[in-house]
């Protein structure tokens, strides 16, 4: 089996592969602090609810925007699993042609979402993953990486909302029947869904109008932890598929791996 690992600031995203098929899926908290002898028990647990274990993983694959983690992560592969770990990075062979001023800038995910993006929809396509931070991402219809866009995540803006304002308490994120809210809680709920669903199709629209060519003909993919809530109040009408990181996990490591 194959364990694919995508470790965002706020959550991490763990798969595990068999048959190129994605059989379980389990989506935690990232905890920078974590040993590599406690992610290996936390793995083991996981697995131990699906009646699996550690000795079945025949590969790791990881992309990773905490570096903590990643050494982490590494550790545990060498000491416990015995494996050598393929890290994503920089100069990790993805099939995706980085087009941008700088390649080492662009984080491994965002890489990785690219190439799981052309596999399964084609291009051009604009992708956009809510993450901690809420990334817009442009590919051309040859696969090229083109750059994108970085916002404050809808959590992240909460937060700061929060720490802030000595009257706001935290709050769980829903979508609000209506714009106009008759308390505070729908206020603040209006403020962050519709206002972050009118940021998402205003820059989707942006990034698709510098792309060119027809507007039908470009694929609009969203992923991560939040899509589902603001997709709701967004007008753009995107697919949602929120596993296409752990895809391209696969897809990478395939590529590197082919003998």
């Amino acid at each position: 089996m194959l364990l694919a690992i995508d470790v965002g600031n706020t959550q991490t995203v763990i798969g595990v592969f068999a048959a190129q098929m994605l059989k379980r899926h389990w989506r935690i908290s990232t905890q920078p602090r974590k040993t590599s002898d406690e992610w290996a028990l936390a793995l083991s647990e996981l697995l131990t609810i699906n009646e699996s274990g550690l000795s079945e993983i025949s590969g790791v694959v990881i992309c990773s925007v905490v570096p903590e983690v990643t050494q982490a992560l590494e550790a545990m592969c060498s000491k416990t699993l015995k494996l050598d770990p393929l890290i994503i990075g920089p100069a990790t062979d993805s099939g995706v042609k980085i087009n941008i001023d700088n390649p080492a800038e662009v984080g491994a995910d965002r890489i990785v979402n690219a190439a799981a993006s052309m596999a399964e929809y084609g291009g051009p396509a604009v992708i956009v993953d809510f993450g901690t931070a809420t990334t817009f991402d442009a590919v051309s219809a040859a696969g090229e990486y083109l750059g994108g866009a970085i916002a404050p995540g809808v959590e992240i803006s909460l937060d700061a909302l929060f720490s802030r304002t000595a009257r706001l308490s935290e709050i769980e994120i829903i979508a609000p029947a209506r714009a106009i809210g008759s308390n505070t809680t729908d206020s603040l709920l209006s403020g962050i869904v519709f206002g972050y669903a009118g940021q998402v199709d205003a820059l989707t629209d942006r990034i698709s109008g510098e792309l060119g060519g027809p507007a039908a003909t470009i694929k609009l993919i969203a992923t991560g932890g939040l899509a589902e809530t603001i997709l709701d109040a967004c007008r753009t009408k995107f697919i949602h598929d929120p596993w296409l990181t752990l895809k391209g996990l696969l897809l990478v490591w395939n590529r590197n791996n082919a003998a």
